[in-house]
């Protein structure tokens, strides 16, 4: 399998063992590389805190999961793609020509727009909003997660 695109939400899951972890490993287990957005460096810190906010996880833990997540970036197990203008024209364009009834937060479209100006024709999440606008970025959606 070539280089995949992991939102922030499978990037969390390779750390943390909870509903659909099982099924992100495996995928990763069979890419080349896993690339995401520079945000999600941001995603992971939130999602990470979150874990110690719900009262399933300490502050120890957090900075474990921050350390081992910072290590995967330097040893370039992820790979952080830059946010750069072209990523935000894209943005600006999928909106501009986006139905109206289309839900895109704005963290989803740096997501779409990243995967899509570096090249990638899939997306991997199971954020149903980030899955449904995929298509306006060219992209085909999928979440491996039964």
């Amino acid at each position: 399998m070539t280089p995949a695109y992991f939102d922030a939400n499978y990037v969390f899951k390779l750390q943390v063992t909870e509903a659909g972890s099982a099924e992100v490993r495996a995928l990763a287990s069979r890419v080349t590389e896993i690339h995401s957005a520079a945000h999600t460096r941001a995603e992971f810190a939130s999602a990470a805190f979150r874990k110690v906010r719900e009262g399933v996880a300490t502050m120890d833990d957090f900075q474990r999961l921050l350390a081992q997540f910072k290590t995967d970036v330097s040893t370039t197990t992820i790979i952080l793609l830059p946010l750069v203008d072209p990523v935000y024209d894209r943005i600006e364009a999928a909106f501009a020509f986006a139905p109206p009834t289309l839900y895109l937060r704005a963290a989803d479209a740096l997501h779409l727009a990243t995967a899509a100006e570096h090249g990638f024709t899939e997306i991997y999440s199971n954020d149903r909003h980030l899955l449904a606008a995929a298509p306006v970025f060219g992209l085909e959606g999928v979440n491996v997660i039964l």
